[in-house]
């Protein structure tokens, strides 16, 4: 049984992680008014922050057309018995849309399963890597849909923004909305809960919020089976976060990934996470 592994973009997985273990990612479309750009194919993390901050014109994004879909579906049908399709929560982007039409338009006839990780970035991106894991010895493709699904409830994210005037103006709030009215400088701490953003708490500084992501981390450490620091600009803080991390988990079980343009659109700069999956 040959189940080949599609998500999106959002996911921010590592691309040599991805090609390791063979994960197509379609990307979603970040404007700037007229100009569009597919998310890290036509446009670079350090061109979309460094224009995010400089630009007049505040970015939006857009999901890949079920016609992206398919083509990505299609190219890698050769050889499959089934395509499963991890994605972005639906309740953040019309992403699981347009790959399940996406499915319909397919040239070759190839079941798909299309599954919502109810997260984005890595905390996506590690339902992603497990299934895909899975994938490999999986006895049939609804088995495997089944798995990653289940993935998902072990998935926890704590992450802290620099300030949340780029998610109210993207409209991807949530609940957090809540936090808009705090004091200034006060840093606000999200987590994803049911598929949308929740509000989790506040810290007067970056320094204790950056601890309260080191002990999430600590506190959950000897079930962790896999975790991800995930940063927008700021990678020697985010290894610096890993390298602690990595005081109590073994190495191999730590990703670096950074947040891509279509998620920056909202989070902006100075964004830092932790994602981790809990062993089953």
């Amino acid at each position: 049984m040959v189940i080949k592994v599609v998500t999106d973009s959002t996911s921010d997985i590592p691309a040599p992680l991805a090609s390791e273990l063979g994960i197509t990612s379609v990307p979603l479309y970040v404007q700037f008014g007229s100009e569009s750009f597919r998310d890290r194919a036509d446009i670079t993390e350090n061109e979309f922050y460094t224009r995010l901050v400089t630009d007049p014109v505040h970015p939006t994004t857009a999901q890949p057309s079920p016609q992206d879909f398919a083509a990505a579906y299609d190219s890698i049908a050769g050889g499959a018995d089934g395509i499963l399709s991890i994605h972005i929560s639906e309740k953040m982007s019309g992403t699981i849309n347009s790959a399940q039409q996406g499915a319909k338009l397919m040239k070759h006839f190839v079941p798909v399963e299309v599954v919502d990780s109810k997260f984005t970035s890595m905390a996506q991106g590690l339902v992603v890597l497990a299934a895909a894991r899975l994938a490999r010895t999986a006895k049939d493709l609804k088995s495997a849909a089944a798995a990653a699904r289940g993935f998902v409830d072990d998935i926890h994210l704590l992450v802290l923004f620099d300030t949340l005037k780029y998610i109210a103006r993207g409209g991807r709030i949530g609940r957090a909305k809540a936090l808009l009215g705090s004091i200034l400088n006060v840093k606000p701490l999200l987590s994803i809960k049911d598929g949308e953003f929740v509000p989790v708490g506040q810290v007067r500084s970056r320094v204790k919020g950056i601890d309260r992501l080191f002990e999430l981390a600590r506190n959950a450490s000897n079930n962790i089976a896999e975790l991800a620091v995930i940063h927008s600009t700021t990678p020697d803080e985010a290894q610096m976060l890993a390298n602690r991390i990595g005081e109590f988990l073994p190495a191999d079980k730590i990703h670096i990934a950074r947040f891509g343009p279509v998620l920056g659109v909202h989070g902006g700069p100075g964004v830092i996470a932790v994602a981790f999956r809990l062993k089953a």
